[in-house]
C-alpha cells in the first residue's frame, strides 16, 4: 500500500495553483482530522478566527454541536468587534433552529439563509491585513466534521487581487444577495417545519442487531476468563461510566454458560435495563425478576434488587451454592450492610463485581472484597478513543472577582454565595448552553451549606433546583433524579446542587450540563463528577462542562484529570493546556479563557510534582488497589503516576520502598543499590534499546555479547549495529561514558569484559547477580524499559536513535548520538560539536516572539526555518562557523533540540525536531559578539508542536 506524507500532499497541491506571489506562506495546505498527529479542522478555524479582521462562512449545515466548539472564540471576536458573515441553508432541514437562535445572540454576526436551490457549500473565508485565507472542502459546522470525521479540506492563502480570491468572494456575495436575512419570523416558521421533518436515520430493529464486544471488552473478557481458568473465584471490573459494563458482563456470561445466574442491582429501573441487555446478547434465555412486583424464584437467570434479596424470607429461598455465577452492579456500594449480608451468605463458583468508582471515602476496601483480582480497567481517555462515551465540551471559566477579592481556596462563604457570583454562573451557563430541549444539570459545590443557599438563589431567579446531600434518603434521591430526567420542565428540575454524592455510581444519562464550583483537588474526583454526564442518551449530542476556576493552588490537577496524564511532567501538562484540542481524541473539546489559562500555568509553575508526599500518596493508592506492593509494571497497567518519577526522585524504586514501606523487607548491598540507580538513571526510560537488550542477554547467556545482540536486534527490531553504536554500547557498559568525577560514584557499574573479539559478563557483576532478589528486580526494570522503548521510542528518525517530538536531556543526547563520553551540560548550552561522530546537536531555549526580552533571541520564521546564534565571542571564520556552514563538506550532521525555558527547574528536556542545515551566510551580530544563523529544518515542525512553541 502506498502512503503519502502531509508534506508531500502540500507540495503537490501547491503545484495546482498559480499564486501571484512565490511566498511560501501562500502554499496550499491539506487539512484533515488526525488525532494521532495533532491535526483537525477545528484548531485551524480557531487560529484563523483569532487573527482575522473579518470572516465569511458558507456552510450547508450548522448544528449546536458545531457551534459550541466555536463559542469561546466567537465571544472573543464579539468583544473585539470583528464582523462575521454566515451563510447557511434550510436544505434537508438539517441545520438546527437552536443553533441559529444562538448565533443571533452575537451582535457582530450577520446571518442569512440561502433557499434558492440545493446548497451544499462548505467554505470558511478569512480576511487578514493584506491577504485572504480560505478553507474549502467537505466539512460542515458540526462537532464530528470539525474534529473526528474523515473530512478533506484545502486551505489556501491569496493576496487581495488574486483571481482565486476574487472568484470565491464574488460567488459568496452573489449568494449573499440572493439569501434572506435570518429573523425571528423566519426562524419560528423554520422551527415548525424542522420538527415535522426532523430526520432520524433508519435504525435496525434491536432484535436484528448482532451484539459483539468491542476491542477493550475483548481484552477484559480474556482477563476474566484467565482468572476463572486459574481457579480464581472473584474478579473486579473497573470501567468508566457509560462504557458498557452490563454488556461486558453479558458477554462474560455468554462465555461461561452458568447454570444459575444472579444479577444484583440497587435500583429496580436499572434491573429491567440490565435484563434487556442480557436478552440482546444471549437471545432466547429464561430471565426472571425479584422485585416489589415480581417473585420469579425458579428462573435460571435471576435479576434482583439488593433490597429484595437481602430480606430474610427471600434469601432463605436459596441455598448458599444455588447460583453458579453472581454479578454485582455498582460494587462500590458493597460496604453497605445489605450487600455484605448477601455476599456473606452466597458461595458462587464465580463472583464478578462492576464499578466505575472503586475508591471509597468510607474506608471500605472494595479491592480486598474481590481478593485484589482486578480483571480489567477501562479509563476515560481509552473509552473516548473507542467512541464509547458522549462527547464533552469543557470550558475553564474565570471565577468572579468582587472588590478585588478573588475566589480562592479559603474564600469566605459570603463571597462564594454572593448575588454577583450567582449572576456570573447563570450568565455563563446560559451562554454555553446544553444539548437537547431543556437543561438537565448537576452543580458541584464545596460544601452543603453553599449548595443549599445557591440552590435557593437559583430558584429565586426562576430556576427549578434542589439540593441533595448524604443525609437524604434513597427515596428523596430517586425522586430528585426522576424529576431531573423527565422530558417536561413543569414539575421537573433544571439543576441538582450537591457536594460529592453524585461522584459515585449514580446513573443519570440525561445530564447535559455539569457546573463545577469547587477547586479541583483530586483528578479521580474530577473525572467521577465529569463522568455523570458522559453516558450516551437519545437527542443528547454532547455534554457541557463548566468549570469555574478561581485562584486555586491545585489548578494544575485540571489538565492532569482531563487528559488522564500520568507523567506529571510540567512541560507536558502545559502543552495539554495550550494545545488541548489537538491532543484530545474524538469530538470533545477543551477551552480555557485567558485568565483561567494563566491561573493554571501559575499553579503548574509552583506545583511540586516530584514531591515525596505526592509520590508516596500515589503509591499507597495503588498498593491499596492491588493488596500488595506494586510491581514496576503495575504503575502503567493501572494508570497510576509514572514509575520514572520514583527513579528520578529516589534513584530507584527499591530505594523508595526501602524508605517508605515497612512491608518491604528486601535488603540489597550498597553495590547492588548503586547498579540499580545507575540503570534507572541511564537506561530505564527506554530511550534506546541497545543497553537494555545487552543487560538482558547478560542475565541469561553472557557469552559473545555483541554477536548475540546483533542477532536479536535484527530479528526483533530489524536493526544492524554500526561501529559507532558498538563502541557506544561498550563505553556505557564499562562506565567509560560517564564523566571522570562520576566514575568513582558508579565504580561497580562495569558490566562486561573482553572475551576474544567479543565481550562477556564482568566477574564482579556476575557475582552480584547471584542474589536472587537483585536479579529479579533488575529484570523487572529491564522489562519495563523495553516496553517503554517499544511504546514510545521505536520509530526512529532517519538513521538516528531519536524519535521526532520526543524529549531528551543533554546527557541522553550524548548517549543516543554515540559519543564516547557525556559532556558537561554547561559546555553543551547552545550547541556542541563532537569530532569523532561528526555530530552537532543545537539546543534552543525558545521564547515566543511576543515575549522576547532581547534582540538576539531565537525565532521561528516558519515551521521549517529558525534563527539561532553562535556562542559568544565567535567570529565568522571560527571553527564553529566552519562546522555549521561547511557541514556537507565535513560530513557533519546537525540536529535541532528545542524547549520552552519555563520557570520550573524540573524540566530539563528538549523536543527533538530533526536534522537541520544552515542556509545563506552567517551574519555577525556586534551587540551579541557572535554570529546569527538561519537553520532550515529537513522536516517541517508538526503543527501542534509548532503552535505550542509559537504562543
Amino acid at each position: 500500500m502506498c502512503t503519502f506524507s502531509n508534506d508531500y500532499i502540500q507540495n503537490i497541491t501547491a503545484s495546482l495553483f498559480n499564486n501571484d506571489n512565490n511566498d511560501k506562506n501562500l502554499i496550499p495546505k491539506f487539512i484533515f482530522n488526525d488525532y494521532n498527529n495533532g491535526f483537525n479542522l477545528l484548531t485551524e478555524l480557531q487560529t484563523e478566527l483569532d487573527n482575522c479582521k473579518e470572516f465569511y462562512f458558507a456552510v450547508a449545515f450548522i448544528t449546536q454541536s458545531g457551534l459550541i466548539c466555536l463559542k469561546e472564540i466567537l465571544n472573543k471576536l464579539n468583544d473585539k468587534n470583528i464582523t462575521g458573515y454566515i451563510l447557511t441553508t434550510d436544505y434537508l432541514y438539517f441545520t438546527q433552529p437552536k443553533a441559529l437562535k444562538e448565533l443571533m445572540h452575537f451582535p457582530n454576526l450577520k446571518i442569512r439563509i440561502y433557499s434558492q436551490e440545493n446548497f451544499h457549500v462548505k467554505g470558511y473565508i478569512f480576511k487578514h491585513e493584506d491577504y485572504y485565507s480560505a478553507i474549502i472542502g467537505s466539512s460542515n459546522l458540526t462537532q464530528n466534521a470539525l474534529k473526528a470525521n474523515k473530512e478533506w479540506n484545502l486551505k489556501i492563502k491569496t493576496l487581495y487581487d488574486n483571481s482565486i480570491c476574487q472568484n470565491i468572494l464574488q460567488e459568496f456575495w452573489q449568494m449573499w444577495q440572493q439569501a434572506i436575512v435570518l429573523n425571528d419570523t423566519w426562524l419560528n416558521n423554520y422551527e415548525q417545519y424542522y420538527r415535522q421533518n426532523k430526520q432520524t436515520s433508519p435504525l435496525k430493529q434491536i432484535s436484528q442487531i448482532k451484539f459483539t464486544p468491542n476491542k477493550m471488552q475483548v481484552e477484559a473478557l480474556s482477563s476474566i476468563e484467565k482468572l476463572r481458568q486459574n481457579e480464581q473465584t472473584k474478579a473486579l471490573l473497573i470501567s468508566a461510566t457509560g462504557t458498557g459494563k452490563t454488556y461486558l458482563s453479558a458477554f462474560a456470561v455468554q462465555k461461561a454458560k452458568p447454570r444459575k445466574l444472579l444479577f444484583l442491582v440497587h435500583r429496580e429501573q436499572i434491573l429491567k435495563q440490565a435484563a434487556n441487555t442480557f436478552k440482546r446478547v444471549l437471545g432466547d434465555v429464561s430471565i426472571g425478576f425479584l422485585s416489589g412486583t415480581h417473585k420469579d424464584f425458579s428462573a435460571p437467570y435471576l435479576f434482583s434488587t439488593i433490597s429484595m434479596m437481602a430480606k430474610d424470607d427471600i434469601l432463605s429461598q436459596f441455598t448458599p451454592t444455588y447460583f453458579d455465577y453472581i454479578i454485582i452492579d455498582e460494587t462500590h456500594r458493597a460496604g453497605a450492610a445489605s450487600y455484605r449480608k448477601i455476599l456473606d451468605y452466597f458461595r458462587p463458583q464465580f463472583l464478578l463485581g462492576m464499578t466505575a468508582t472503586p475508591s471509597r471515602s468510607d474506608g471500605f476496601d472494595i479491592y480486598k472484597l474481590f481478593d485484589y483480582n482486578i480483571a480489567y480497567e477501562i479509563h476515560l481517555k481509552e473509552a473516548m478513543q473507542e467512541n464509547m462515551l458522549c462527547p464533552f465540551h469543557y470550558f475553564g471559566i474565570t471565577d468572579i472577582t468582587i472588590d478585588n477579592q478573588e475566589i480562592d481556596d479559603i474564600s469566605s462563604f459570603n463571597l462564594l454565595t454572593s448575588d454577583e457570583r450567582v449572576e456570573h454562573i447563570i450568565k455563563k451557563a446560559q451562554f454555553y448552553g446544553y444539548s437537547g430541549e431543556r437543561v438537565k444539570g448537576l452543580i458541584f459545590c464545596r460544601n452543603i451549606e453553599e449548595a443549599h443557599l445557591l440552590s435557593q438563589k437559583f430558584n429565586e431567579k426562576g430556576f427549578y433546583t434542589t439540593t441533595l446531600c448524604g443525609e437524604d434518603s434513597q427515596e428523596t434521591r430517586e425522586n430528585a433524579l426522576s424529576r431531573l430526567e423527565q422530558s417536561n420542565r413543569q414539575n421537573g428540575l433544571d439543576y441538582i446542587f450537591t457536594v460529592d454524592i453524585m461522584n459515585e455510581g449514580i446513573d443519570i444519562p440525561a445530564v447535559n450540563q455539569i457546573i463545577m464550583l469547587r477547586p479541583t483537588k483530586s483528578s479521580i474526583i474530577f473525572v467521577q463528577q465529569m463522568g455523570r454526564g458522559l453516558r450516551k442518551y437519545p437527542d443528547k449530542d454532547y455534554v457541557v462542562i463548566l468549570d469555574f476556576i478561581g485562584n486555586y493552588q491545585n489548578n494544575f490537577m485540571i489538565p492532569i484529570a482531563l487528559f488522564g496524564d500520568t507523567s506529571y511532567n510540567k512541560d507536558t501538562i502545559r502543552r495539554y493546556v495550550a494545545e488541548g484540542n489537538r491532543l484530545l481524541p474524538g469530538c470533545s473539546t477543551i477551552n480555557f479563557d485567558e485568565i483561567s489559562r494563566h491561573r493554571i500555568y501559575v499553579a503548574i509553575d509552583s506545583a511540586r510534582l516530584s514531591d515525596s508526599a505526592l509520590l508516596k500518596n500515589e503509591y499507597l493508592n495503588l498498593k491499596q488497589k492491588l493488596g500488595h506492593i506494586p510491581r514496576i509494571e503495575d504503575f502503567s497497567k493501572f494508570g497510576s503516576i509514572s514509575i520514572t518519577k520514583f527513579f528520578d526522585k529516589f534513584g530507584s524504586y527499591h530505594n523508595f520502598l526501602q524508605k517508605y514501606d515497612k512491608d518491604y523487607t528486601i535488603k540489597l548491598s550498597p553495590a547492588q543499590e548503586e547498579i540499580l540507580s545507575f540503570i534507572c538513571h541511564r537506561f530505564a526510560k527506554g530511550k534506546r534499546i541497545f543497553e537494555i537488550l545487552a543487560l538482558q542477554i547478560l542475565l541469561d547467556n553472557p557469552i559473545n555479547l555483541l554477536k548475540q545482540m546483533q542477532i536479536s536486534l535484527e530479528k526483533i527490531y530489524h536493526h544492524s549495529l554500526t561501529d559507532f553504536e558498538k563502541i557506544s554500547i561498550i563505553n556505557n557498559l564499562t562506565n567509560e561514558f560517564t564523566i571522570s568525577n562520576e566514575r568513582a560514584k558508579y565504580a561497580n557499574c562495569i558490566f562486561i569484559k573482553p572475551l576474544g573479539d567479543d565481550f562477556t559478563i564482568d566477574d564482579n557483576f556476575s557475582k552480584i547477580l547471584q542474589t536472587e532478589n537483585f536479579a529479579r528486580i533488575l529484570q523487572e526494570i529491564l522489562s519495563f524499559a523495553q516496553a517503554q522503548y517499544e511504546k514510545h521510542y521505536i520509530n526512529h528518525y532517519r538513521e538516528t536513535n531519536f524519535v521526532l517530538y520526543q524529549k531528551y536531556t543533554y546527557e541522553e543526547v550524548c548517549h543516543l548520538l554515540n559519543w564516547p563520553n557525556k559532556i558537561n551540560p554547561n559546555a553543551m548550552a547552545g550547541y556542541f560539536y563532537e569530532k569523532t561522530t561528526h555530530t552537532m546537536p543545537v539546543f534552543i531555549n525558545y521564547i515566543a516572539p511576543n515575549k522576547k526580552r532581547v534582540d538576539y533571541a531565537n525565532e521561528f520564521l516558519s515551521n521549517d526555518m529558525i534563527t539561532a546564534f553562535s556562542k559568544a565571542n565567535r567570529k565568522l571564520n571560527s571553527t564553529d562557523a566552519q562546522h555549521i556552514y561547511n557541514a556537507k563538506k565535513e560530513q557533519n550532521k546537525l540536529y535541532l533540540f528545542v524547549r520552552k525555558p519555563n520557570e520550573d527547574k524540573e524540566a530539563k528536556e528538549f523536543y527533538f525536531l530533526g536534522e537541520i542545515s544552515a542556509i545563506g551566510e552567517p551574519e555577525y551580530a556586534e551587540k551579541y559578539n557572535g554570529f546569527k544563523i538561519i537553520y532550515k529544518l529537513h522536516t517541517p515542525v508538526r503543527e501542534d508542536i509548532f503552535d505550542y512553541f509559537s504562543h
